[in-house]
């Protein structure tokens, strides 16, 4: 049957380029054969797999200034920075939580128990960070938003 309608769909194929190739040659227009023969769907269109969204992450990404003024307005919120501990000893976003986007577990995190709570997620440039909410998500957060690098953070930073 795999055969029969590769042998097919070859043929529609065939027949639908050599009608296109001697069109343009002749200059003139398709018959009407050839065009419902062309407007046809093939087999290969009615199998395909639907292809994937091209930002699938179930997080927001937000900009730095609409963090800090989440930070400003906000309630309940965690902000996460998944840079190492060394780094974050560097300086960091006030009020921050370290953990390491590395060392993100696959079950319960103790330090953030309520998977509705807002988390705001950040690292040095950007990149760790968007890994760190997809584990998130991908373990059942709900509400977490990123927001990219303390590399260029406005606010003020801390080391304590």
């Amino acid at each position: 049957m795999k055969k029969q309608l590769l042998l097919l769909l070859a043929v529609m194929l065939s027949a639908i380029l050599i009608a296109a190739c001697s069109d343009t040659q002749s200059g003139g227009s398709s018959s009407a054969a050839e065009e419902a023969t062309a407007s046809q769907p093939s087999a290969s269109t009615q199998t395909e797999a639907p292809t994937a969204d091209p930002v699938p992450v179930g997080y927001r990404q937000i900009t730095q200034a609409e963090a800090q003024k989440m930070m400003e307005t906000e309630k309940d919120y965690i902000i996460l920075d998944v840079r190492t501990p060394d780094e974050y000893a560097e300086g960091h976003i006030p009020g921050a939580i370290c953990i390491s986007h590395d060392s993100i577990p696959t079950g319960d995190i103790p330090e953030l128990p309520d998977k509705d709570q807002l988390i705001m997620v950040y690292c040095r440039s950007g990149r760790r960070s968007k890994l760190a909410a997809e584990q998130l998500v991908a373990q059942g957060y709900t509400n977490v938003v990123e927001f990219g690098g303390v590399n260029t953070w406005p606010g003020k930073l801390t080391t304590e």
